[in-house]
């Protein structure tokens, strides 16, 4: 039995119509996908800028406090209990002593930072509380050399 060889792959012209089509659903997804929300929270911070300052070599464990006085740790919302329930917890897991490190907006008084520091180092229920606190700061931007 002899087959019949006459069958052609592309028998007519390239029609753009349906590569069009797939490129504007693809566009439409990526638009969608955009809108989607981001896991984590979106802070407002503006720290402080400063030069030369030292760094630390501790193990460190970091909240945020930003100009309306919302307190963060661990990316999450959270009341002064909450921070000092968990502050607890990151000293009753660490070996060695840590460093509590501010991310403060600039327009947070300091009276707040006062009170944060004193949170964190109050002893709870035989912990010692965090004795070494840092204020995080931005590094100082330097003006652009003069063009010669």
């Amino acid at each position: 039995m002899k087959f019949p060889r006459n069958a052609k792959i592309l028998g007519s012209y390239f029609d753009a119509a349906p590569v069009a089509a797939v490129f504007f659903v693809l566009v439409i997804f990526l638009l969608l996908s955009a809108l989607l929300p981001v896991p984590g929270l979106r802070m407002k911070l503006n720290p402080p800028a400063a030069a030369d300052l030292p760094g630390i070599s501790q193990r460190i464990v970091a909240m945020a406090v930003d100009a309306d006085g919302r307190l963060y740790f661990k990316n999450q919302i959270v009341t002064e209990t909450q921070l000092k329930a968990g502050l607890v917890t990151a000293v009753r897991n660490a070996h060695e002593p840590l460093t509590l490190v501010i991310h403060a907006d600039r327009a947070v008084s300091y009276g707040t930072l006062a009170r944060l520091a004193l949170l964190a180092r109050e002893p709870e229920a035989g912990i010692p509380g965090i004795t070494n606190l840092l204020l995080a700061t931005l590094p100082r931007v330097e003006d652009a050399p003069a063009p010669r």
